[in-house]
């Protein structure tokens, strides 16, 4: 029998470290009078509670239980990572880092295993891809067996989880940006594979589940899930019509002033 408290510990140890050293980027960076949004700071704190609450209480309790199982992969592999990439760890990073330490993370971005993963096509098929083999195949049930199994399969949930956030929105600098256009067609295929997921385990409970528990677990699954992706996708069309609306004419704010 696996032993949930070795997560709980693990990840949790995971995303504290990176709160405390995101922190410590914003402060350095106000050090060199370079300004940092609060709100930005919020996120990384929101994310790094859900990733917390994840893998704690519910975490402890999921183990035995589908339904709450499913309130951790909610937290864990959707609104915490959405909630980290919103606090755009890149960017503070190179505001709060030294000039050599900066130009060696701009370098690492461009390495070509870095390129890979951040595809969006290759983060969506990491993220939901890891979903279908969890729920469809034996690893379901490895993951209850074996402590190991249990800290790989999570810690797999939030980091592709956080790296299709971060494929989607693009908040941080990417050497090889994709067009919006890009990015929608593989966005609305990754919300149908995972629906498509969610009817799959409605119908064909992983092993080990018991049926009532896997069908509420389920509709959890795929509701929830809904109301994270209409955040996801207002937060991706926001971005798209700042980046792509007309700018004013130069005489507009003349004309307004004036009058």
């Amino acid at each position: 029998m696996a032993d949930p408290l070795v997560t709980t510990v693990g990840l949790g140890g995971l995303v504290v470290a990176f709160l405390a050293a995101y922190v410590a980027l914003v402060v350095a960076g106000a050090r060199r009078g370079r300004a940092w949004p609060w709100w930005r700071t919020v996120c990384a704190v929101a994310g790094t509670l859900a990733v917390l609450v994840a893998v704690g209480p519910i975490g402890l309790a999921g183990h035995h239980d589908f339904v709450v199982h499913m309130w951790g992969h909610l937290l864990l592999g959707m609104l915490g990572p959405l909630l980290l990439v919103l606090s755009a760890p890149v960017t503070v990073a190179l505001r709060g880092l030294s000039a050599p330490r900066a130009r060696r993370l701009s370098g690492a971005l461009s390495w070509p295993y870095v390129r890979f993963v951040a595809h969006p096509v290759t983060a969506a098929v990491l993220d939901v891809g890891g979903l279908w083999l969890l729920y469809t195949t034996p690893l379901h049930g490895w993951m209850h067996a074996s402590t190991l199994g249990h800290l790989v399969v999570h810690t797999h949930v939030l980091l592709a989880g956080w790296v299709f956030a971060a494929a989607i929105l693009q908040v941080d600098p990417a050497p090889h940006p994709y067009s919006h256009h890009y990015r929608a067609v593989v966005l609305v295929a990754f919300m149908a594979a995972h629906g498509i997921l969610c009817k799959v385990i409605y119908a064909h409970p992983p092993t080990g589940v018991p049926v009532a528990q896997a069908e509420s677990g389920a509709q959890l699954m795929f509701y929830g899930g809904d109301y994270i992706d209409v955040v996801l996708i207002a937060l991706f069309c926001l971005d798209w019509y700042r980046r792509t609306a007309p700018a004013a004419p130069a005489h507009a704010g003349v004309v307004a002033s004036a009058a």
